[in-house]
């Protein structure tokens, strides 16, 4: 593994042929969630059936949280008490409808990010696959629907639905973008339903979706690996025989 300062933000480098990024295969990063130390995703490279020269981009979010354990960081501060509470009451919709304080200039920075990450490390064009788990998905999603990167995939690891009309009037531009969706039926944090949602927005947008459903919380189980993996193969290296 391979570490860089990059955009300002400290990032993790696997995969490879030499297993520290080195030459010149598909990049697929992958943005951790609220609370979760910066290096969270890093152990999950090695579990995904893809060959050897796709290499993997861990950043760590740039804010430091004190929650009294570990190296735990955020994209943007979260009210915990008022998403419990929002879950709790049956009040997902009203804050699904805003856009985060701190989205923006965190969309910003790991835009930054990617550009250095694909100079440095001579990504192919059309070769990148975007993706996270938890808050990480929705900065991920809110990124794609910003940018007009080129990317093969999109992957949505146990997220939901932020900035919502800003994210269903800018959803039909990325109309054929591949996305990969999992959520727990059993999830205490980020409803199920509201990922259900995110799924019936990215389907009618006309997104190509491949929804994993298991049973379990707010989590990233071997079977959703599994299938990551598949759907890593098949947006990498779309041509039979490649």
């Amino acid at each position: 593994m391979r570490q860089e300062q990059w955009a300002g933000l400290n990032v993790c480098i696997t995969g490879g042929l030499d297993r520290e990024g080195g030459g010149e295969g598909p990049l697929v990063f992958l943005l951790h969630g609220f609370g979760a130390p910066g290096d969270d995703l890093v152990a999950l490279w090695r579990y995904l059936t893809v060959p050897e020269e796709v290499r993997f981009v861990f950043p760590a979010a740039p804010l430091k949280l004190d929650m009294g354990f570990g190296d735990a960081r955020a994209w943007w501060m979260l009210d915990i008490e008022r998403v419990t509470r929002a879950r709790a009451l049956g009040q997902w919709e009203e804050l699904s409808q805003e856009i985060p304080r701190g989205l923006t200039p965190a969309r910003t920075q790991v835009l930054e990010l990617l550009a250095v990450a694909m100079e440095e490390l001579a990504a192919p064009p059309a070769s990148i696959v975007l993706g996270g788990f938890s808050q990480g998905a929705m900065l991920s999603t809110d990124l794609a629907l910003h940018s007009d990167i080129p990317l093969a995939g999109l992957v949505l690891l146990s997220g939901t639905v932020i900035a919502k009309q800003e994210w269903l009037a800018r959803l039909p531009h990325r109309q054929g973008l591949s996305v990969f969706q999992s959520h727990g039926m059993d999830d205490a944090i980020l409803p199920f339903s509201a990922a259900q949602e995110l799924r019936t927005h990215i389907q009618t947008a006309g997104l190509p979706i491949q929804w994993v459903e298991f049973p379990g919380g707010h989590e990233i189980p071997f079977q959703v690996l599994e299938r990551l993996g598949t759907f890593l193969q098949s947006v990498l290296y779309p041509n039979p025989g490649q």
